[in-house]
Formats: structure tokens, C-alpha cells, sequence
């Protein structure tokens, strides 16, 4: 059965710059070392703080335990302590995760490697028996060894991932950064940095109790935002209550202005007038800089609503195709008054920003940088289309219908055009930045599976409506996040009927990509399809939409006649 759809949190982060100007007038004899001032001190105690809290999380102590003995420990603050046991188990718990993504990721890379190893052998074997040149047969033995080694390497990792599987651990953590430890292992990094890496940090989480965040505080005075951080290990015992917990005095502050992008303001200056919680994590880097950032929780997503019917969005790597879908499942023409809005701030060149419109509600918008230009140009990109894709779908007054496609990194293995393809292809930052927009402009969406659905609009909806395949597959990404069926029309039966034909006849073009007649491929896929194409209707949705569906033999077919 497929899984529901989860009701993930959603929460925007702002990065920002701060710049401590007052600290205390005095240094603690216990807890600083040199010249160092307090909120390095701070930092530097609450990182050791939180390696410490991992340790003790692994070990099975409570979470009172570990909330105690780290104030005395390491003369943090309470909330300090437990914010920094907070972040431990946040490691932790996606150690765990990435720990079974991982050896399912291995085993799928181990059969491919044997796969190709086992082609390397043979083909060593026939130049062999046919007896190639020297040179040629040292380039396979050389085949065979380097894809012997991969195999025996993929092993070895598989084998180490199994076992902390069985045993309930997690592969060892390297706090500070592994390829940081690496290169100082290797001469290209120096101790101190490495260091300066486990100890630059300091987390507080936001309350709406406390107004916003006790320890690492935001404020808006005049026409600049201020930071005030709380230095806890400067705070002294001042006695004991009821309980016998110890009273400390008032933790002194460091303050400074705060710098935070000019598009942001706005939305932090409401957040703190309305004081809703927001989560701060400082980090010193190595140039002395200490960037600020600052969460805010967006809450949970929006149901979407399909009286009205869905935007419909298939993602590619040049732009997106859109579907104005109706609640029936069908496309609807935009409204008359409809105008597509056009960002007018790109302006490096005269159709950066192109849009393709169809009859009967389907659209292309494309952006043809966005498969090959730098990183920071293509973020900048991808913020521009979700923000055009969201007024769309506002202005229609419907939710959005996208697909949840995943570039798992077992497929990144040494086929190089796929590679090239996934690396270059940003589809999960378009669908976060189209998720995020719709978040914060009210707008809800919903995600769904994306399996078959550019193999169904080729053959149902590319011809009836004269579009290209992925408006097609747009609309089949909102019939599917509506629950409509796709069935198996009589059309579609006489169309694979007549390929049939054709290519028994020899009949071109209907000839398939692997020569001429009908290859024994194609043959037993038209076997296949002549039993499934009679049970499709029949079956389930979930059914309809495995992988061993009648799509996928469909696929196949599509794909011998290109």
C-alpha cells in the first residue's frame, strides 16, 4: 500500500550577521581560558556540552540526568544544557536514519558493480578465445581488477553498516567535520582549525512562553535590530529553593546590532511585535565573522481543498509545466481577465523569462539558465519561478499539485550522463522553494508519487489535448493528487493494437529502435501488455500506480519506437 502523505512542519530560516559591541566587565577565573572573551567562552562550554550530552544519549542516560550534570559540568545554564542535549539527539536520531538510506543505497550500488564486473569477465573472456591484441586484453584485465576492487570495497562498507544495524549503533561521528579531519590528516588543514570547528557554536531554541527566546534574545530599537546573548557561566549561585536547586543571579548580556537582509525585516519586525518563538544558532567562523540564524516555525501545512480543482506542476530542468485542472480532473481553459505575471527584474537578456502557452489551460514556463548557469544565479532563478508559479495558483484560488521526485545518491554510481544530469538538475531546491512560497502565501499543496506519470500523458493526453509530454504529465499529476483513476481506454487498446500490427508487417515508421521487424524485446512486451491492459481497470489505484503496472510496459514500448 503506498504511504499517507506526512504533515511535515514547515519553518523558514533567516541568515543574518552579528556584531557584539558591549560585553561584561569581567572574565570567570573557572571557566575561561586566556584572552578569550565570554561569548567565545560560551561557545566554547556549549559545545562541549553538546559532544558530551551524544555520549551520555548513547549510553541510555535520562534526559534529567544529562540536564543536570551538564550545568555542573560545564557551567551552562539549564536551558543551555538542555538545548545542547536537544541538539545531540537531533544528531543522533538522523544518524539512525542515514543509517538504513545508507545500506539500502550500498546494496543497489553492490548489484551494479557485480552486474558490470560480471560484463568486464566476459568480455575479457571472449578476447580472449578470439586472441585480441596484448594491448586491448591488458585493458580488460585492468577492467576486471578496477571493478573487482569496487565490488570488494562495497562489500566491505555493507558489511560494517549491517553490523551496526544488528547491534543498534551508528557508525562513528567526528564532530568538527570528517573531510575537515581528513585533510588535517592529510597536511592540508591545521589542528587549530579543526578545533576552532567543534567549539563555534551556540543554539537556543525559541518558546512562546518566554516571548520569543530566553537566552539569545531579538530586538527592534530604532531602525536596527539588536542581539542580546546570554552568558550563563558568568552567572553566580545566589542560594537555594524550596527544592534545594540553586538560585543563580541575573546572566549578564552580550549585546550588539544585528544585521538581517532588507527583504526579511519586515517579517521579523511582525514576529517580534506579535512575540512568537524563534530558534537562533550563532556560528563563529574562521575569518572572526558570527552569522546569525534565525528560525521561524510556519506551522503546519494547509490541507489543500480540490472543490475548485488544482495548478498542476510537472518540473524540469529548464522550467516548469503547468495545468489549470478542473475539480472533474480535466484541463479548464485560464479565465479571460487571466494575465501570466512576468517578472521584470531578470533583464540579463531578452528571453531569459520565456512563457509557452497552450489551448485549454496548459502552460510552459521556461528558463533556459537554469540547466548550466552557477549555483547562486540558479537559487536566484529558482526564488523567481516559485514566486510566479505561487501568484498563479493565488489568483486561481486553487492548491498545487507537484511531484515528489527523489535523485537517490545510489544512483550516482560511474554512469556519467546520468551523473551530470541529477548533479546539474535542482529539483529539490525548486519543489522546496515552491513549498516554502506556498507556506508563507497561504496557499496549500500537495506532493505525490511521480512514477509513470510522463508515461501516461504520452499516451493518453498528448494527442487529445495537442500538447507537449510535460503539460500532459502536469495534468496527470493532478488527476493524481485529486484520486482519479487513469483507465485504460478503448483508444489506447486499438492504439497498441495497430503497433502491433504495424510491426508485424514491417509497416514504417513503426519499427523499433533495435532494428527492423519486431525484436524479441518488443514481442514479449506486446505479451505482457495483452493480459495487463484487460486487468488494469479492475485493480486498485495503489495497484494501478507499482512499478510492474501496465505503464511500465507501456514505457518500454514508447521508448523501442523513439
Amino acid at each position: 500500500m503506498p504511504k499517507k502523505q506526512k504533515k511535515d512542519k514547515f519553518s523558514m530560516t533567516l541568515s543574518g550577521e552579528f556584531f557584539p559591541e558591549v560585553y561584561p566587565a569581567f572574565r570567570s577565573q573557572k571557566w575561561s581560558r586566556g584572552e578569550e572573551d565570554p561569548l567565545k567562552t560560551e561557545m566554547r562550554l556549549f559545545s562541549a556540552c553538546m559532544r558530551w550530552a551524544f555520549n551520555r544519549l548513547l549510553e541510555g542516560t535520562s534526559r534529567d540526568e544529562i540536564k543536570k550534570l551538564g550545568q555542573e559540568l560545564f557551567g551552562i545554564n539549564s536551558r543551555y544544557a538542555d538545548d545542547a542535549r536537544l541538539k545531540a539527539q537531533a544528531l543522533l536520531d538522523s544518524q539512525k536514519e542515514l543509517l538504513e538510506l545508507e545500506i539500502e543505497e550500498t546494496k543497489n550500488k553492490l548489484n551494479r558493480a557485480r552486474k558490470k564486473l560480471g560484463t568486464a569477465m566476459r568480455k575479457l573472456a571472449k578476447a580472449e578465445e578470439k586472441g585480441d591484441t596484448p594491448e586491448d586484453i591488458e585493458k580488460l584485465h585492468l577492467a576486471v581488477k578496477g571493478r573487482n576492487n569496487r565490488v570488494a570495497s562495497l562489500e566491505k562498507k555493507l558489511a560494517e553498516l549491517e553490523i551496526h544495524q544488528e547491534n543498534g549503533t551508528i557508525p562513528k561521528v567526528v564532530f568538527g567535520g570528517r573531510k575537515l579531519w581528513e585533510k588535517v590528516c592529510k597536511g592540508l588543514a591545521t589542528r587549530e582549525e579543526w578545533r576552532a570547528s567543534r567549539k563555534n557554536r551556540l543554539y537556543s531554541r525559541g518558546d512562546e512562553t518566554k516571548g520569543g527566546n530566553p537566552n539569545i534574545k531579538v530586538s527592534f530599537e530604532g531602525q536596527e535590530f539588536c542581539l542580546a546573548v546570554s552568558i550563563s557561566h558568568l552567572s553566580e549561585q545566589t542560594g537555594t529553593d524550596k527544592l534545594g536547586r540553586p538560585k543563580m543571579s541575573k546572566a549578564p548580556r552580550v549585546e550588539g546590532r544585528l544585521w538581517l537582509p532588507e527583504k526579511h525585516r519586515d517579517l521579523m519586525r511582525i514576529w517580534l511585535a506579535m512575540k512568537l518563538p524563534y530558534t537562533v544558532e550563532l556560528v563563529h567562523t574562521q575569518k572572526g565573522r558570527y552569522i546569525a540564524h534565525l528560525t521561524l516555525d510556519l506551522g503546519m501545512m494547509k490541507e489543500p481543498d480540490f472543490t475548485k480543482g488544482c495548478l498542476a506542476l510537472d518540473i524540469n530542468p529548464d522550467g516548469v509545466a503547468l495545468c489549470n485542472t478542473n475539480a472533474s480532473g480535466q484541463p479548464e481553459p485560464w479565465p479571460e481577465d487571466f494575465k501570466i505575471p512576468c517578472p521584470g527584474n531578470l533583464g540579463k537578456y531578452e528571453g531569459e523569462f520565456q512563457i509557452i502557452t497552450y489551448p485549454n489551460g496548459f502552460l510552459y514556463i521556461r528558463i533556459p539558465d537554469l540547466a548550466y548557469t552557477s549555483g547562486f544565479r540558479r537559487d536566484y532563478l529558482i526564488g523567481v519561478l516559485a514566486k510566479v508559479i505561487i501568484e498563479i495558483a493565488f489568483s486561481l484560488g486553487k492548491p498545487i499539485a507537484l511531484e515528489d521526485l527523489k535523485f537517490s545518491k545510489d544512483r550516482l554510481d560511474t554512469n556519467k550522463k546520468f551523473n551530470r544530469m541529477a548533479s546539474n538538475f535542482p529539483f529539490a531546491r525548486m519543489v522546496e522553494a515552491v513549498c516554502r512560497r506556498a507556506v508563507k502565501e497561504g496557499v496549500p499543496f500537495k506532493l505525490v508519487s511521480a512514477r509513470d506519470t510522463s508515461t501516461i500523458g504520452y499516451w493518453k493526453y498528448k494527442k487529445r489535448y495537442a500538447v507537449p509530454e510535460h503539460c500532459a504529465a502536469a495534468l496527470v499529476i493532478g488527476r493524481r493528487a485529486m484520486g482519479f483513476e487513469e483507465r485504460i481506454t478503448k483508444e489506447l487498446k486499438q492504439m497498441v493494437a495497430q503497433i502491433k500490427q504495424n510491426l508485424t508487417f514491417k509497416v514504417y515508421p513503426y519499427t523499433p529502435r533495435e532494428g527492423r521487424g519486431m525484436t524479441r524485446r518488443v514481442r514479449a512486451c506486446l505479451r505482457r501488455l495483452e493480459e495487463k491492459l484487460l486487468l488494469h481497470n479492475g485493480l486498485a489505484i495503489w495497484q494501478q500506480e507499482a512499478f510492474y503496472s501496465v505503464w511500465h510496459d507501456l514505457k518500454e514500448l514508447a521508448l523501442s519506437l523513439r
